[in-house]
């Protein structure tokens, strides 16, 4: 292609070469006329139409072939006085870049993008403001961008990502100087899904960026043989989304909800009467305390919507994102039922409005509560149809019953100032000194108290959340919600605290209403304010009067200067908190579906038309609703609700301190007012306001929430939010970590720490289950998986490998990490692992691996390498453990084993694969080596499971499946036989003690057998049992074998000879040149000399592994000394040959060696 290279080798030079010179190299010249730029009011069509011509003229496509890179560079002009002068040399799409007002186009450029599937078109940006996509630049080089331009270059298949494709213009050669790959910072490249805010984009690759070029980079064009979108159709499609979708500001969809639902009945029925029993000082002190309370968790909840991206679900989004999910699935189901039944209450609030006034009119339908009930009903009928007509209709609504609520209370103000005669006998006097000093103080009467007063005030200040409860509908939720909350408190509570003291300074607390109690002559011994105003009203001690602050819930409507107006403010009030309750909990509930917490109210997580509108969650709450209007309970529920409200507060306050305490990176609000030990004093009042409200629904909320929290906790929802329960786990795992580090180790505290050479975990079950085993909440365990074979495709596999198979292992519960390296050899490996594996304190003291089967038929290099690991353990000062299983363990080449084996995991990803770094081959199946098959799934070289029907197992591979799970059944009441024939320090004897510790093992008994004379049997078992009740160890049986040294039966011998036999050097038999030369390349091999050296040890193997036969076969594991090989004298093969006459046709058979340092102690 001309004009168009990869980015590669020598054109990156190439490419820069001709930028210098205007292109001419790269590309040929045009026909007169088509690189010419059209005039500057010419339209933007124009351009277009000029650059298809180009195309065609060059025979050639403007956007790139499938058979090149992604990565495309495509020269532009780089400004408008030197596009003039070399206009006639530019390829054609240059000329297209010319839009109106070029002459202001100075210190800037344009960019052309170009569709690799559109031919000759180039599609539409949407905000570009140019049909053809352009972009500009100002500033030389401050990029001026709309979402979804500029890097949209290609899309991604599946999950809506798009890949980045570079400038196809000079913005890099302006800003560096030469073209490039790398992306520039963008927002785009750290989104999460393709959400309406833009598209996810994604950046080069290091591996892109940093791997050398061996051939075409990509050849179809897209990295890792992903399919592309042209960016024209995945524009349009999200164009078409946003359309539609109704998003709120910060005073529609947060200010106005928060204060009509903090608005509610409280202020026009129950305040008069909180400051007739409290007084106007505690009344105020009542509605502070509420304030400072809602004002924390108002600024909590600010702290949590500003860091980061907030969608919908609000309280249960924002607890569920920094607590984790057991407490957002916990408080959500709670938060979500608590707002469904608040729509019963405030329904209920209102028809019993309306049927006080049926009552005064003599209107009753049926009677009182049935009318409720009637009323009620239809009123949540409507409300209903009003939320599922959408969002913009009930923000309509809201709207309304907002300036009706202000209509009514600005009616109360005008009406304080109005005292007319009529009003006096009912206790309103106007703005009064003496009654302001008379209220000013308490007066608790029936029983109330300070707390109770409070408890009954406090619902009404629990509307704070209705703004976050709808955050995923809100324009810019980050702003909105912090100065729609707080700003919304701070007028209610203004609103609240005036209110209480107007009412307390113009109304006294008790009056007959009574004509007859106005006082003609000036009495001069009066005590109460309305005494002094000329009324008596001390009949009321007596008996209880109808009117005042105290009797009469109607003082708001007396007051007002137009009463009507109170009722509609009522209603109002009770039809706008139902409305928003009604609006939460379907969309709270929405929330809590789609991240599938329980799974069994999934079918509720399905949005309806452009808003997503959870029609089955209105369904849902309108039947709740209606179900607790019918029932008509709510001075059992009330209390229950509030509590909801406010375990839901706790939550949020306490996740402001959580995150804070967790010190994570990622905790960043922009809110900045916010203190952590501020908003857990909100956490602990919250709590107590809880106690305060009722104690017995407080004490239900806590049962119910822990419940719910044990529930989600059980079944481990698969999701992760980066909550900052994860970041404070890791800040106390590294703070313990630093400080065990501190820490002097002493052999009381000595703990198996286990790095095994299992390979791929899965491959190996019986290693893996046998070590859990003994170190399952005792010590460390590390899998070590050695990956060998081609460096470059190696390291790509350690990341895959490393969280596949930490999944399988925590699938499995097994309390174990997955540790990958990459390797020349085994050998290597094994160095890597022991030297570089753990942290601090928390590092491997012992080296187990399995036996290696087949080493009598691999290559003998590899059983060299396979004996070094033992030299090395012990070099670095490690203990060794060998675990030998008769019919072997590595099932990786089972066909079906996943399914086969009940505990393996059963997910198709980690199904599909099944490493095997087998240590008897050096070939690359036996590597972690992954090929790239024809599809693209990557296949590392070993098994695939086998998809279709599986053929059956042949007998030996029944046995091997059956002794892969031996270790995760119940082991029965059997033996765990030691042979602690030489002192390690003990480890052979704490082995067997941990694994009794264990539930599985428990009835296993520990049967000790050591070396001992003939003639000392009896002081060799006594000074065992001696030391085994020191180290406080139980066992059921002592066995000194005093013939451990007999000459073992001749076939025996005779079979270990023929064993050895294609292993020995004779070099008896050779001339010593050729000997030495024969030993010198295969160190492994035995000598005569050696053999007659080793003569009486090898026999010792022998007579051993009869005894074990004659004393062990019916043991459920053999814990047995691991005999050891000088380095450098005892070769290879015959290393191996002690160990295989040693363990074979044995049960299950552990040879221990530890580090010959004491793990064992009987001090205290």
């Amino acid at each position: 292609m001309e004009g168009k290279q990869p980015l590669s080798g020598s054109t990156r030079e190439q490419q820069q070469a001709a930028a210098g010179s205007g292109g001419t190299e790269e590309t040929p010249r045009l026909p007169a006329g088509v690189g010419d730029a059209p005039a500057a009011d010419s339209e933007p069509e124009a351009g277009l139409s000029l650059a298809a011509a180009a195309g065609d003229a060059l025979c050639r496509p403007l956007g790139p072939t499938p058979s090149q890179s992604r990565f495309q560079v495509d020269l532009v002009a780089e400004g408008s006085g030197r596009a003039a002068a070399d206009e006639p040399q530019k390829p054609g799409g240059q000329g297209g870049a010319a839009v109106k007002g070029s002459e202001e186009a100075k210190g800037r450029f344009r960019v052309n993008f170009v569709d690799p599937s559109a031919g000759d078109e180039s599609p539409a940006e949407p905000g570009g403001g140019l049909e053809g996509g352009g972009v500009s630049f100002q500033n030389g080089g401050d990029t001026v961008l709309s979402e979804g331009s500029l890097h949209s270059g290609g899309g991604g298949g599946s999950g809506g990502h798009h890949h980045y494709d570079t400038h196809t213009n000079t913005y890099y050669l302006r800003t560096f100087g030469h073209n490039t790959m790398d992306a520039v910072p963008r927002i785009d490249h750290y989104r999460h899904t393709a959400a309406e805010l833009g598209e996810k984009l994604i950046r080069p690759s290091l591996a892109e960026l940093h791997d050398e070029l061996d051939k075409e980079p990509f050849e179809d064009g897209y990295a890792n043989g992903e399919e592309g979108t042209p960016p024209g159709e995945a524009d349009a499609t999200y164009t078409a989304d946003i359309k539609g979708i109704v998003k709120f500001g910060w005073i529609k969809g947060v200010l106005v909800r928060c204060m009509l639902n903090i608005w509610g009945v409280m202020l026009f029925i129950r305040l008069s009467w909180i400051v007739g029993q409290a007084g106007i000082a505690l009344s105020v002190l009542v509605i502070a305390m509420a304030t400072v309370v809602t004002t924390i968790t108002g600024m909590s909840t600010s702290a949590i919507a500003t860091n980061g991206f907030v969608r919908g679900g609000g309280a249960y989004y924002l607890i569920s994102r920094s607590l984790g999910p057991e407490f957002g699935g916990a408080i959500g189901l709670i938060f979500a039922f608590a707002n469904a039944v608040a729509v019963a209450m405030y329904v209920v609030g209102f028809a019993e409005t309306v049927v006080e006034l049926l009552q005064e009119n003599g209107a009753l339908m049926l009677d009182e509560m049935n009318d409720i009930r009637i009323i009620g009903a239809i009123t949540v009928l409507i409300l209903l149809g009003i939320s599922v007509a959408g969002m913009e209709w009930e923000a309509k609504a809201q709207i309304t019953l907002l300036v009706i609520l202000l209509l009514a209370i600005v009616d109360f103000i005008i009406g304080t100032f109005i005292p007319l005669d009529n009003k006096k006998v009912k206790g309103f006097f106007g703005y009064k000194a003496e009654i302001l000093t008379e209220n000013f103080g308490p007066d608790f009467r029936d029983g109330e108290t300070f707390f109770s007063v409070f408890a009954i005030f406090f619902p009404a200040a629990t509307g704070i959340l209705a703004g976050a409860n709808i955050s995923g509908d809100l324009a810019d939720p980050q702003s909105a919600i912090p100065k729609g909350t707080l700003l919304a408190i701070v007028i209610t509570t203004l609103v609240y605290i005036g209110m209480a003291i107007s009412v307390g300074s113009c109304v006294v607390r008790d009056a007959t209403g009574n004509i007859n109690s106005t006082i003609i002559t000036e009495l001069t011994n009066c005590t109460t304010s309305a005494c002094k105003l000329n009324f008596d009203f001390s009949s009321c001690q007596k008996t209880q009067c109808p009117y005042g602050l105290l009797n009469d819930f109607q003082v708001m409507s007396m007051v007002s200067g137009f009463a009507p107006l109170i009722s509609a403010g009522i209603f109002s009030a009770t039809l706008s908190s139902a409305l928003a309750s009604l609006v939460s909990a379907p969309k709270i509930f929405q929330a809590l579906c789609k991240d599938n917490i329980y799974p069994g109210l999934l079918m509720f997580a399905k949005g309806y038309g452009k808003n997503n509108e959870p029609l089955r969650g209105y369904i849902l709450t309108f039947l709740i609703a209606l179900g607790f209007i019918l029932i008509a309970e709510l001075n059992v529920i009330a209390p229950i609700i509030s509590n909801f409200f406010l375990a839901s507060y706790a939550l949020i306050n306490f996740s402001v301190f959580h995150a804070s305490l967790a010190k994570s990176p990622g905790w960043r609000p922009a809110f900045k007012y916010y203190n952590m030990w501020v908003s857990l004093v909100g956490a602990i009042l919250c709590c107590i306001v809880m106690f305060v409200i009722n104690w017995w629904a407080a004490l239900l909320t806590y049962v119910i929430v822990l419940g719910l929290y044990i529930y989600v906790t059980y079944k481990k929802p698969d999701v992760n939010w980066g909550s900052s329960t994860q970041a404070l786990t890791y800040l106390s795992a590294l703070q313990h970590s630093v400080r065990l580090t501190g820490v002097e180790d002493h052999v009381k505290n000595f703990r198996p720490q286990c790095l095994v050479m299992t390979g791929a975990p899965n491959s190996r079950p019986a290693l893996v289950h046998l070590v859990h085993a003994f170190t399952k909440n005792v010590g460390l365990m590390i899998c070590g998986h050695i990956h060998m074979g081609p460096r470059r495709q190696a390291i790509k596999e350690l990341s895959t490998d490393l969280a596949r198979y930490q999944r399988w292992l925590i699938k499995n519960k097994m309390k174990a990490f997955y540790a990958p390296v990459h390797a020349e050899d085994l050998r290597d490996g094994g160095q890597y692992l022991m030297q570089a594996a753990g942290l601090g304190r928390m590092r491997p003291n012992t080296l187990v691996v399995g036996f290696k089967k087949d080493w009598k038929q691999a290559d003998m290099r590899d059983v060299e390498t396979y004996i070094n690991l033992f030299h090395d353990a012990f070099d670095i000062q490690y203990g060794v453990v060998v675990i030998r299983l008769k019919e072997g363990l590595d099932i990786s080449h089972l066909q079906g084993q996943e399914e086969l084996l009940s505990s393996q995991e059963k997910s198709p990803s980690s199904k599909d694969v099944v490493v095997n770094v087998d240590y008897s081959k050096k070939t690359e199946t036996d590597t972690s080596k992954v090929f790239s098959p024809p599809s693209s799934e990557k296949t590392p070289g070993l098994h695939k499971d086998s998809k279709g029907p599986r053929s059956p197992l042949n007998l030996a591979d029944q046995r091997l499946l059956d002794a892969s799970s031996q270790f995760q059944k119940k082991q029965g009441k059997n033996t765990i036989d030691v042979w602690w024939l030489f002192d390690d320090g003990g480890l052979t004897l704490l082995i067997p003690y941990l694994l009794t510790t264990k539930k599985k093992w428990k009835d296993c008994k520990i049967r000790v057998f050591i070396g001992g004379k003939i003639n000392r049997i009896d002081h060799d078992r006594r000074a065992m049992a001696t030391l085994l009740s020191k180290f406080r160890i139980d066992f059921s049986d002592i066995m000194v074998l005093g013939d451990i040294n007999t000459k073992p039966k001749k076939e025996n011998i005779a079979a270990f000879e023929e064993m050895v036999e294609p292993f020995r050097l004779h070099e008896d038999d050779k001339e010593q040149d050729i000997a030495d030369k024969m030993k010198e390349d295969e160190p492994w091999r035995i000598t005569d000399n050696e053999l007659e050296l080793y003569k009486t040890k090898s026999y010792r193997q022998i007579r051993l592994n009869e005894l074990l036969k004659e004393h062990s076969s019916t043991a459920n594991v053999i814990v047995m000394s691991l005999p050891v090989a000088r380095k450098g004298a005892v070769s290879s093969a015959l290393y191996m040959a002690w160990l295989e006459v040693l363990s074979k046709d044995l049960p299950p058979i552990l040879l221990v060696r530890g580090n010959h340092q004491s793990v064992l102690t009987f001090y205290s």
